[in-house]
């Protein structure tokens, strides 16, 4: 199989694994923000036994480190407002308003990069927006809070992905996954009690129930750890582009598993799934548009 096959396959293969993280966020009985704090800290640990931190540590100068926490941060917000979008409305809405990713990242990769602005991109991106508007049409208004914070949540996965795309040649996958994740649970450690007291809220940060022990550690294990250091070796051979609107599968998963396991088909309406049909023609013509355009070229 060649790298750019094996990427494709790896890229997917950690899609479907995120698409089951937001499942397992309205599974639990925790607040978002001690969700993502369990997160990182379970996978942190995990990658202690994988990488030398002291010999991570020193081959690496401060600022590339400080680069890496930087990201980390951006990734902690990222997770605490996808699963603050579940809360807020259900798995279905949140996995729809992260399709928008590949709308930011359409925009933000070339100047980030650069390069000019590939136009195919955007058309393809802006395809997406008529079946935003069918979603949120199809969406009870109550709900429609959860979409709007995962549009932000979009916009800081594209923000991620592609600072992650300019540094991944400095270290291998592991090793940044345990930078940015550490960095973001120190992050959120400081956060949490801000949070607390300007919300005047107590945060349970204790999982109450042994099901959201298990959920927790099927997310940190194999939905984060496994999963973000094979999106991470992807990025090597595909576009931070290609990378997020392959994500926008994530709408795909996560809602057959939600009709599977959380019955939320019976809550949409057919002008939900017409919507989604529309995003999902944009993700499928992408690598189509692609390979014409490299031919053409």
């Amino acid at each position: 199989m060649k790298p750019e096959q094996k990427a494709y396959f790896e890229l997917h293969l950690a899609v479907l694994l995120f698409g089951l993280t937001a499942l397992l966020g309205g599974l639990m009985d925790l607040s978002a923000i001690v969700i993502v704090w369990w997160r990182v800290l379970l996978t942190s640990i995990s990658l202690l036994f994988l990488i030398r931190v002291r010999y991570l540590f020193k081959s690496l100068p401060l600022s590339t480190i400080l680069t890496f926490a930087g990201i980390g941060i951006i990734v902690g917000l990222h997770w605490v407002t996808f699963y603050g979008a579940v809360k807020l409305s259900n798995v279905s809405i949140c996995l729809v308003g992260m399709s928008t990713t590949s709308i930011f990242t359409a925009f933000l990769e070339p100047v980030f990069f650069r390069q000019k602005i590939k136009w195919y991109e955007v058309w393809l991106s802006l395809m997406i927006v008529p079946g935003m508007i069918l979603v949120v049409n199809a969406t009870d208004f109550s709900l429609l809070t959860g979409l709007w914070v995962a549009m932000v949540s979009a916009f800081l996965s594209s923000l991620f992905a592609i600072m992650n795309k300019k540094q991944i040649s400095k270290t291998n996958e592991l090793s940044i996954t345990f930078l940015e994740l550490g960095s973001a649970w120190l992050f959120l450690s400081l956060l949490i009690p801000l949070y607390s007291w300007l919300g005047n809220v107590r945060l349970n940060m204790i999982p109450p129930r042994l099901d959201d022990w298990i959920y927790l550690i099927i997310l940190a294990l194999l939905c984060t750890t496994f999963a973000y250091a094979l999106n991470l070796k992807a990025l090597k051979y595909v576009s931070a582009f290609t990378s997020n609107l392959a994500l926008n599968l994530e709408p795909v998963y996560g809602i057959i598993l939600a009709w599977l396991i959380l019955n939320e088909n019976e809550e949409l309406s057919a002008g939900f799934y017409w919507g989604v049909g529309i995003i999902l023609a944009a993700v499928f013509g992408h690598p189509l548009l692609a390979r014409r355009m490299r031919k053409k070229n």
